[in-house]
C-alpha cells in the first residue's frame, strides 16, 4: 500500500497533520503550519500531537486545531492507533494526511485512514545523505535541505504549496501582553536588557559544559555589577538541569531560574518574545525562542547546522561551534562521539558564546 502517492487534485476542506515527537521538531513545524493555515484560509488543518506539545501553538490561525493524541498511553499499539484513526475520521471527516513523522505509528495512521479512504503523504528524511554528513571518514560535508522545507514539500504533495506567511508567534512587530508571563516576572522596566540561557539539550553531544556556559553568566553579572540593568534569564527542566540552573541563580543576582517551575509554554513563550537575545544549545529551547521572535545564538557541538536543523530564520551567523574535521558525527547528538572528549563543545571558550551574545544586542 504506497502511502507517498501525490495528491490526486481533489478539493480539500479538511487536512490531517501528524507529528508527534520530539519537542523540537513540532516546534519546527509551527512556522510551517502557521503558513499553511493563511495560504489556504478554506481548508481546515487538523494539526495532531503529544498532549505536552499542544500548548506551544499560541495564537494559531482561525482555521488550525490541534488535537491531543497520547500515543505512548491511550493509543498505545496497533490497536490504539486503529482506533485513533477511527476518531479522527469519525470527528473531522478528513480528506487527505499530511504526515509530517513519517515513522511506524504515522505510517500505520496513514494505513487504517487508507482503508476509510483518506490518502497521504508524507514528509521526506534524507537517511543516505545522513549517514554520509556524519560518518567518520570521507564525509560529504554538504549541507541539507532543512527540515522545514522537508515539511514544505509534504504539503506541496498533498496539493497545498506553501509561502512564508509566518511572522512569528506574536506578529513580528506585536509584543506579547505582559500579563502572560505575569506568573514569572514583573514586566519588563524600560531600558532592560533581558537575555535567556538555555544550557542543555536532551543527548550529551548537543550540552555546552555548564561549567563554562556559568562563566559566561559569570561575566553578564561582572555586567550589571558594573551598572549595566540586565536581567538573566535560565531555562532547562528535569531535576539536575534544575539543581544547577537554582544554584546559579542563588549565587548570581542577576540570573533567575526557570528550571522546574512548570509555568507552561504560553507563559514562557510570552517571556521569550520580551527577551533581547537567547543562548541556547542546538534543542528545542532555539526552536521556541526562534518561533517567539527572539534573536538567538546557538551553540553546537556533535550536531551541525548542515543537518538542516537551525531555528526558523536563523543565519549562520548566529552560531557557535568549531571547526573541526569530525563534526558532525550524529545529526541528532546522540552517537558516541568519535574522540571520546567532546572537543567541539568543551573547546569553545566561554568567551565566544558572551561576544556573540553582547554583539546581537548593540
Amino acid at each position: 500500500m504506497a502511502l507517498n502517492n501525490d495528491h490526486d487534485g481533489t478539493t480539500i476542506h479538511t487536512a490531517l497533520l501528524t507529528r508527534f515527537s520530539a519537542l523540537g521538531d513540532v516546534a519546527m513545524t509551527i512556522p510551517v503550519v502557521y503558513s499553511a493555515c493563511r495560504c489556504h484560509t478554506t481548508v481546515r488543518f487538523v494539526m495532531v500531537t503529544r498532549p505536552a506539545m499542544t500548548s506551544m501553538f499560541v495564537n494559531p490561525p482561525e482555521n488550525l486545531i490541534v488535537v491531543a493524541a497520547d500515543v505512548k498511553k491511550d493509543y498505545d499499539g496497533v490497536a490504539g492507533i486503529r482506533r485513533l484513526a477511527s476518531e479522527l475520521h469519525d470527528r473531522y471527516s478528513p480528506d487527505i494526511l499530511i504526515d509530517l513523522h513519517n515513522v511506524l505509528r504515522t505510517k500505520l495512521l496513514a494505513a487504517f485512514l487508507r482503508l476509510k479512504g483518506v490518502p497521504s503523504v508524507s514528509i521526506f528524511k534524507p537517511r543516505a545523505k545522513r549517514r554520509a554528513l556524519t560518518r567518520q571518514h570521507n564525509k560529504v560535508m554538504l549541507p541539507l535541505v532543512s527540515q522545514r522545507a522537508r515539511y514544505r514539500e509534504a504539503f506541496f504533495k498533498a496539493g497545498l504549496p506553501v509561502s512564508d506567511c509566518f511572522h512569528g508567534l506574536y506578529g513580528g512587530r506585536d509584543k506579547a501582553p505582559d500579563r502572560l508571563y505575569a506568573a514569572i516576572t514583573a514586566p519588563k522596566p524600560a531600558g532592560e536588557t533581558w537575555i535567556g540561557i538555555a544550557p542543555f539539550a536532551a543527548h550529551a553531544g548537543k550540552v555546552y559544559p555548564p561549567e563554562l556556559m556559568e562563566q559566561v553568566v559569570a561575566r553578564l553579572q561582572a555586567d550589571a555589577d558594573s551598572g549595566k540593568a540586565l536581567r538573566v534569564f535560565l531555562f532547562g527542566g528535569g531535576d539536575t538541569e534544575r539543581d544547577i540552573l537554582e544554584g546559579w541563580a542563588a549565587k548570581y543576582a542577576v540570573a533567575t531560574s526557570l528550571a522546574g517551575k512548570r509555568y507552561g509554554f504560553a507563559a514562557e513563550l510570552a517571556l521569550l518574545n520580551h527577551i533581547d537575545v537567547m543562548a541556547s544549545m542546538d534543542s528545542a529551547n532555539m526552536h521556541l525562542a526562534a518561533n517567539a521572535g527572539t534573536p538567538t545564538v546557538s551553540i553546537w557541538g556533535a550536531t551541525h547546522p548542515y543537518c538542516g536543523f537551525k531555528g526558523w530564520r536563523q543565519s549562520d551567523d548566529d552560531t557557535v561551534q568549531l571547526p573541526m574535521s569530525c563534526r558532525p558525527c550524529s545529526v541528532f547528538g546522540d552517537k558516541p562521539c568519535y574522540r571520546g572528549d567532546y572537543m567541539c563543545l568543551s573547546g569553545i571558550r566561554p568567551e565566544l558564546v558572551y561576544n556573540k551574545l553582547t554583539e546581537k544586542l548593540r
